[in-house]
């Protein structure tokens, strides 16, 4: 009899629950009264850093695909550095596997020794 009892009421129970739960109107959570909020209004530290820089026309964590150069005297290829000197490999032609490695230095262009092509190396300093 205890049983049929205990049987009964968590049915009712659960019955009301079920009620109320379906007669409330849902609460959106990440929604406010202007409606979700966009990247740059939840963005905070370095990622909102680089959304500004982006709109910006910067690049500050290379990001976008980078300029290509000519590599002649007049036109090398641009190599940032937070440093004064940096090692830069050079891939002369498109199926080659052998890299070829050599130190730029701020200031002079260099050239690759295998296939001739300029580098320049310039300071950049770090965004943050």
């Amino acid at each position: 009899m205890a049983t049929q009892f205990l049987i009964r009421t968590s049915y009712k129970a659960v019955r009301l629950a079920a009620a109320n739960h379906l007669s409330r109107t849902p609460v959106r959570v990440m929604c406010t009264a202007k409606g979700i909020p966009t990247n740059e209004e939840q963005a905070t530290g370095l990622e909102l850093r680089a959304l500004l820089a982006q709109k910006k026309g910067k690049d500050p964590y290379s990001i976008f695909r980078p300029k290509e150069y000519a590599g002649t005297s007049e036109d090398p290829h641009i190599v940032p550095s937070i440093g004064d000197k940096r090692l830069v490999g050079c891939l002369c032609e498109e199926d080659n596997t052998a890299i070829v490695w050599f130190w730029l230095h701020e200031g002079n262009p260099k050239r690759c020794p295998s296939c001739g092509s300029h580098y320049k190396l310039i300071h950049q300093e770090l965004p943050h």
